[in-house]
């Protein structure tokens, strides 16, 4: 069930800084503190293969999402030592050496079980005469983007070989912001400077003639 328009849920968890520290982040409570957006992308695990290319492209646009005032976190259900051990590894042997933003360490799995974004099935077992897991029991590629009130306005998830493109959820920032500051719609395509429209059908009908 999409959780887009509601209140991300108020938990609590483990995180690592870039300097070793042992955190505890609450999502909710650093978009509605600071008076910020939050994007929260999900990894599947430390130390593989598509992930350490997408820690690197958003800390590559951290600056763009800070001047948008956009607080970026990273989480998987790793552990803060695995966590911390990767942000030692050079990336030239596939770590991510120079990330600085945090990184949830979900090891008790709550906030990715709130959101439904574990590959994991509970299945019966006629021998043990039992329910067992089933599935790696790591998130897929989920990624939220909070707003400042702490509702998430948008959500997406990829299957686990799939990377993201960073510039996308730039310019969903910035297709927010737009509706926040000018109360007009955005449509297709849009990018920060073109034509948004009113939403009403006068308006759309006017845009469409005219693309």
């Amino acid at each position: 069930m999409s959780l887009v328009g509601k209140k991300f849920p108020s938990i609590s968890v483990d995180a690592m800084s870039e300097m070793g520290d042992n955190l505890k982040i609450n999502i909710f409570e650093e978009a509605v503190n600071n008076n910020k957006k939050v994007l929260l992308f999900w990894y599947p695990k430390d130390f593989t293969f598509v992930c350490p290319t997408e820690l690197h492209a958003f800390q590559a646009a951290l600056p763009e999402f800070e001047k948008r005032n956009t607080i970026v976190i990273g989480a998987s259900c790793d552990t803060n030592e695995v966590h911390f051990a990767w942000l030692n590894t050079p990336k030239n042997n596939g770590g991510i050496e120079g990330v600085t933003y945090p990184i949830l360490a979900d090891t008790t799995r709550n906030l990715a079980s709130a959101l439904d974004i574990l590959d994991a099935e509970w299945v019966y077992n006629e021998e043990l005469n039992d329910e067992i897991l089933e599935g790696s029991n790591v998130t897929f590629r989920a990624t939220y983007l909070i707003d400042e009130t702490g509702k998430i306005f948008h959500e997406s998830v990829n299957d686990m070989p799939l990377g993201r493109n960073v510039n996308e959820y730039l310019r969903l920032v910035d297709a927010y912001t737009h509706v926040q500051t000018k109360g007009e719609v955005c449509p297709a395509n849009w990018e920060e400077g073109k034509e948004a429209m009113n939403a009403d059908r006068l308006s759309t009908a006017a845009y469409l003639a005219q693309n």
